[in-house]
């Protein structure tokens, strides 16, 4: 089955990856693939981290007992492995096979946004009253060809940070709401090799994107929760 249009297309391969006899994904956060074309699957298992060939074939899987609530992943420019997790509020750097090499933010200590917990989503997002410094439940982390590393946050912020290559905080921008520059559960993102920043704002339905510094430049809204 295909599925995209014009040179943007793309086969769905069934069966692709190999598990155990029995098992299956659950709740899958992340795919990213290193260098080598190794494939890193990021799913909310007793393994959070699945590695396979580019066959489909399982080399290998780690962290166990390392995360909270695992949410989204993304290869560094050096092929580590970096993963938020939105429940202890922290985002680290890993080797290739599961080593923690560094972590930002303080487990379980959110940063002050006004954020609660509550049953329901809406009311949990409602609660955010302003932006906060990093992290409160932070969901994404891409990289600049610079180095640099940007985060959304998230389920409790509505924020994007950005941070030196060694993880030194150099900015940040959002506040809640609907307008240019703001979010509503900035959910993920990506750089792109002109260094702009392109933001998933999950709630508002669209994608803003912005240049590196912060500075708003255009919006994408013909979506649905991205």
């Amino acid at each position: 089955m295909l599925y995209g249009q014009g040179k943007y297309r793309y086969e769905l391969v069934q069966g692709w990856a190999k598990l155990p006899a029995g098992e299956s994904f659950m709740d899958v956060g992340g795919v990213c693939t290193d260098p080598s074309g190794r494939v890193y699957v990021l799913s909310r298992t007793e393994y959070p981290i699945t590695v396979f060939d580019r066959d489909g074939n399982m080399v290998s899987r780690w962290g166990k007992g390392l995360f909270a609530r695992a949410h989204g992943s993304c290869i560094g420019p050096d092929g580590s492995i970096w993963c938020t997790d939105d429940r202890n509020h922290t985002v680290s750097k890993f080797t290739q096979d599961g080593k923690l090499l560094k972590t930002l933010g303080t487990e379980d200590k959110p940063s002050d946004t006004g954020y609660h917990e509550a049953a329901d989503l809406f009311e949990r997002l409602a609660s955010i009253t302003h932006g906060g410094p990093p992290f409160n439940r932070p969901t994404g982390v891409a990289f600049a060809r610079s180095g640099e590393i940007y985060i959304t946050d998230g389920y409790g912020n509505a924020r994007v940070h950005r941070f030196s290559a060694d993880g030194q905080l150099i900015s940040s921008w959002g506040e809640p709401g609907p307008g240019p520059s703001q979010f509503r559960l900035p959910h993920h993102l990506w750089v792109d090799k002109s260094s702009r920043v392109w933001v998933a704002d999950r709630e508002n339905s669209r994608i803003q994107i912005f240049r590196e510094d912060g500075k708003f430049l255009t919006q994408w809204t013909n979506l649905f929760r991205p």
